[in-house]
């Protein structure tokens, strides 16, 4: 599904972008793998050694406005070019109302879930013009989408600013053979989630599933996204959240 294609994956190093990593190689993708953590990444490139080869790795922070525009050019410099990306870094932050949010925290949280995913698309799109065309996706989540949750406030902000950023791109690029999509996961079982076992069945209660998302479920839906099979779609806020949106007990 994605032979010969070049994806950069960021928050590459665990989690979903991990399993999106192992996915994408599989399907024969070259792969820049970016993150802040480089003995994870190497840890990752070691655990596909078959397509070793095919993986590139890049660490450092989204939030360095100079970040986007370095992983483009690794791709670019290794690839010869870039054909996707799977922007999927974020934070959570600390949670907490409003009234008791102090500055440096709000700033973070949307510097690291929306600013990034601005300059992710700066670098990102000239690079994809340049090859006739490419595929984005943006990590964003059900909350503040479909679900409001306390002490979220900033993860909810940023995360539905991609959905407007996700449109906006969508619009502008379309005649460019870009395409521009937001992946809206479910609870998934990832560090972010921690590993308390009743905050994972309260999250599991949220969904019709009645359970959380392994990594690769949600993997699988960018993979869809990034690659051919989802070649009229664009614009979209997709929704792989296990019936979460539309569960109200």
């Amino acid at each position: 599904m994605l032979h010969g294609k070049t994806i950069l994956i960021t928050g590459a190093s665990s989690g979903i972008g991990a399993a999106a990593a192992k996915l994408f190689a599989e399907a024969g993708a070259n792969l820049v793998l970016a993150a802040r953590r480089k003995a994870r990444l190497e840890e990752v490139r070691a655990s596909l050694p078959d397509a070793a080869g095919r993986i590139a790795i890049f660490a450092g922070d989204v939030t360095d406005p100079e970040f986007s525009k370095a992983s483009v050019d690794v791709a670019i410099e290794t690839f010869g070019g870039l054909d996707g990306a799977f922007n999927n870094a974020g934070t959570l932050g600390d949670l907490g109302p409003v009234s008791d949010m102090d500055l440096d925290t709000w700033n973070h949280v949307v510097t690291t879930n929306l600013t990034s995913a601005f300059l992710a698309a700066k670098h990102q799109i000239p690079a994809m013009k340049t090859v006739g065309g490419g595929a984005i996706v943006f990590t964003s989540t059900f909350v503040g989408h479909t679900i409001g949750l306390p002490g979220m406030a900033a993860y909810a902000a940023a995360k539905a600013g991609l959905i407007g950023l996700t449109q906006v791109l969508a619009v502008e690029h379309g005649t460019e053979n870009i395409r521009v999509n937001a992946l809206l996961p479910g609870g998934t079982k990832t560090e972010m989630a921690g590993d308390d076992a009743a905050f994972h069945e309260y999250i599991a209660g949220l969904h019709a599933l009645k359970r959380m998302a392994q990594p690769e479920e949600i993997a699988r839906a960018a993979l869809f996204l990034l690659s051919d099979a989802g070649s009229f779609v664009t614009g979209s806020a997709m929704l792989c959240d296990g019936g979460n949106s539309i569960t109200k007990a």
